[in-house]
């Protein structure tokens, strides 16, 4: 159902050295929760760069595992129906912070805990009942937002329009959980644009089976094009939906540029990099006695546009000038 994992080693430092580890004498407990990157990977040289930035930043900051912090790792290894069960066993081992990633553990963490701190990487959190308020979120819950609401979604869409104009018939790869929820703002997004928005969505528990389902259905709904949602199961199965979505001949644009690392087409996405750094100060800052409904989500102020030129040729596309000149990144 779910693992857990205690992982001594140094985090690292900054290279100058100039930052040493706290010498106050408390040995801090934090509990790191991911809904589906195994254990394993949940250190300072994982293959994601937020989970390598969320502990480089740490060390940065003075934290030194073994010495005067405890980390304590949880996977819900994609099995969202085991988060809430998940969420009462961490909440069980009383740790001092609490590191929630994704809005499903965090609000499950909210529904299990009033009193322990949690600092959470979530999408949408006033629309999602995260929080009440960004400026002061009130009650034991901060973090970093992906996006404030639904504005990156019109962003990808329009991008992806760019990449392919004569495209008017989108899928959006989501959880059923998902798509029920943001339906409204789905549907009038496809008003605004004139495009449908077609495909089946994916069914719990999300495995290597759903996703090959969905897209074997996909054949049927002639889309011209694929807008990955922002869900931490994609980026756990990035090389299993890139291959899929190649071998539809679909071009997709995903949440971050990890994706487009892998193969993907093109992503849009806030920087990875920032967003995990933002997770470490603010742990700092609840470490150092702040209340956490003091302390204001933070919300991205940098986003990248990433474009794999390799991909955009095994397609058969034409970048627009404009798209190319844009990019962030470019993979050649």
């Amino acid at each position: 159902m779910r693992r857990r994992n205690f992982v001594f080693g140094p985090l690292a430092v900054a290279a100058m050295g100039t930052v040493h580890a706290r010498q106050s004498g408390k040995l801090y407990r934090i509990a790191v929760v991911h809904p589906s990157h195994p254990v394993a990977t949940l250190t300072e040289t994982s293959f994601s760069p937020g989970v390598r930035a969320l502990f480089t930043e740490l060390g940065r900051l003075g934290y030194v595992e073994g010495k005067n912090i405890l980390i304590e790792r949880y996977s819900g290894e994609g099995r969202a129906v085991h988060y809430p069960d998940l969420a009462r066993d961490v909440v069980r081992s009383n740790p001092d912070v609490i590191i929630a990633i994704g809005n499903e553990l965090v609000l499950d963490f909210k529904a299990t805990t009033t009193t322990i701190p949690i600092v959470g990487s979530f999408f949408a959190p006033l629309e999602n009942g995260v929080v009440s308020s960004l400026a002061r979120p009130g009650g034991n819950i901060t973090g970093v937002s992906i996006s404030v609401g639904v504005d990156v979604i019109e962003k990808r869409v329009q991008l992806l329009q760019q990449m392919v104009p004569q495209a008017t018939r989108f899928w959006i790869l989501q959880s059923r959980a998902n798509r029920d929820r943001w339906q409204t703002e789905q549907r009038e997004s496809a008003r605004m644009h004139g495009v449908t928005y077609v495909g089946l969505p994916l069914n719990r528990p999300i495995n290597e089976a759903e996703y090959r389902r969905v897209f074997a259905a996909l054949a049927q709904d002639d889309a011209g094009g694929v807008l990955v949602a922002d869900e931490l199961e994609h980026i756990t199965n990035r090389k299993l939906i890139v291959e899929l979505a190649e071998k539809s001949r679909l071009p997709a644009i995903y949440p971050l540029k990890l994706f487009v690392e892998s193969g993907g087409l093109m992503s849009y996405g806030a920087d990875q990099l920032e967003h995990s750094r933002g997770l470490a100060h603010i742990t700092d800052q609840i470490l150092k006695g702040a209340k956490p409904g003091d302390v204001p989500v933070l919300q991205p102020t940098k986003y990248e546009l990433a474009l794999n030129l390799k991909t955009v040729k095994v397609l058969g596309l034409n970048v627009p000038p404009e798209l190319l000149s844009t990019a962030d990144d470019v993979i050649e």
